[in-house]
């Protein structure tokens, strides 16, 4: 195998097949990798082409493996959205970590820009819009949530938690980190028994019920999966917590009434910049003068569009905001921002968590979904811990209350020193 120079992508593309031209294609496929690593900020990855030659370092972390032209071609001319179709496809291959091949090329098209070329501000906005209207909102996340209670339940722990847990300790299991993460959040809008919360996106409810059962609030939970919300209301029953939690099946648009808490675990990212201030009316409305809020969600460093790969084949609708985004909720609404909290790396752990459970029960989700969803979805969990372990994705916790309100603690000691 030889490792050859670049060439310039549109030539070596329109390269033909057969006598000389096929000769000479040994060495243009090879041109054409470079070419493409070059564009990527010269990541430590190389990469083989179905002709047997190499482009890259002499000693790669990781190396890319394509298997025919044709997925050569789709690769070079949109990376972001075909790397991951090819991958779900067979038609490339990783030899190596493939969380940490991942991570190297998330940090060279970052620093090199490359990522930013592919997809302007104009065209994303265009492309968004009506993601994220009610009708558009529910066949969102019947796509991604609806999968089958189920197919979560055999990675997600014993708690059902799809969002960030806590490591408090280091070594925490997924079930123990995640109960911290539950406690955190309780502490953080300063639970105290008799009260109440409402919830929006609660999940398969696991929130709710701690809240009510270790804080001694009442809570009325908000989601628009309905797999979702019969699992939770089939275990609140069970429980014998019904009295205490109620479930409903509607939009967080449609929260009416006001409560002493609000809290949302994992839903802004479904919501759209369009609508961040018709949240904080909502929270607003739904805390009055007394009460206080927290918002947790999946944030950028600066606003951006989530991968083009992962909204499309997994998360539709998604957008991760920056706080200055984040900030079009509370700046309208009259809130105060109260705390914020970067649990960037916490999350890289939780999705570490995800995915060993995930192939420990590999064989389950193939026989239900097939090998390319299980290469699809082991790309999205080992893409989302290098992202988060790269820095470009966060993980943000914003605590707010009505600028009034002045009953506030002094301290964080009661975040870090118990109940």
């Amino acid at each position: 195998m030889s490792t050859v120079d670049e060439e310039a992508f549109t030539s070596t593309a329109r390269a033909g097949t057969g006598g000389a031209a096929g000769a000479q294609e040994l060495s243009q496929a090879a041109r054409l990798a470079r070419r493409l690593l070059r564009r990527m900020g010269d990541p430590p990855i190389a990469i083989r082409v179905w002709t047997g030659e190499t482009a890259g370092p002499a000693n790669p972390q990781a190396t890319l493996v394509v298997h025919s032209r044709r997925a050569f071609y789709r690769l070079g001319l949109d990376p972001e959205r075909q790397f991951g179709d090819l991958y779900s496809e067979g038609e490339l291959e990783v030899e190596g970590d493939l969380v940490e091949f991942l991570k190297v090329v998330y940090e060279g098209m970052r620093d090199s820009g490359y990522r930013d070329r592919w997809l302007p501000n104009a065209f994303e906005a265009v492309r968004r819009r009506g993601a994220h209207t009610l009708a558009a909102a529910r066949e969102n996340i019947h796509r991604h949530y609806d999968l089958g209670n189920d197919f979560y339940s055999l990675w997600l722990g014993s708690t059902m938690q799809y969002t960030c847990a806590y490591y408090a300790q280091a070594d925490y299991d997924l079930d123990a980190a995640q109960t911290a993460k539950m406690d955190h959040v309780c502490r953080k809008v300063w639970l105290k028994p008799g009260e109440s919360v409402v919830e929006a996106g609660c999940g398969w409810g696991s929130l709710a019920v701690h809240m009510a059962r270790s804080y001694g609030v009442k809570v009325r939970a908000f989601n628009i999966s309905r797999e979702q919300v019969e699992f939770a209301r089939e275990r609140v029953r069970a429980l014998g917590l019904a009295d205490r939690v109620e479930y409903v099946l509607d939009d967080y648009r449609n929260i009416t009434g006001q409560y002493d808490a609000f809290v949302s675990i994992g839903m802004l990212e479904h919501v759209g910049p369009e609508n961040y201030p018709t949240l904080g009316s909502v929270i607003r409305r739904s805390i009055g003068s007394h009460g206080r809020a927290i918002v947790h969600s999946i944030g950028r460093d600066r606003a951006g569009p989530m991968n083009a790969w992962i909204e499309a084949r997994i998360f539709p609708g998604a957008h991760p905001p920056s706080l200055t985004e984040m900030m079009t909720i509370f700046e309208p609404a009259r809130l105060s921002v109260l705390d914020v909290e970067n649990l960037r790396l916490h999350y890289a752990r939780t999705l570490q968590h995800w995915l060993e459970h995930y192939e420990g029960a590999v064989d389950q989700v193939r026989t239900r979904f097939g090998e390319h969803f299980v290469r699809m979805w082991r790309l999205y969990l080992s893409g989302s811990i290098a992202a988060f372990q790269s820095g470009d994705l966060q993980l943000f916790q914003v605590v707010v209350a009505p600028r009034e309100k002045s009953d506030l603690p002094r301290t964080r000691a009661h975040l870090y020193g118990g109940r």
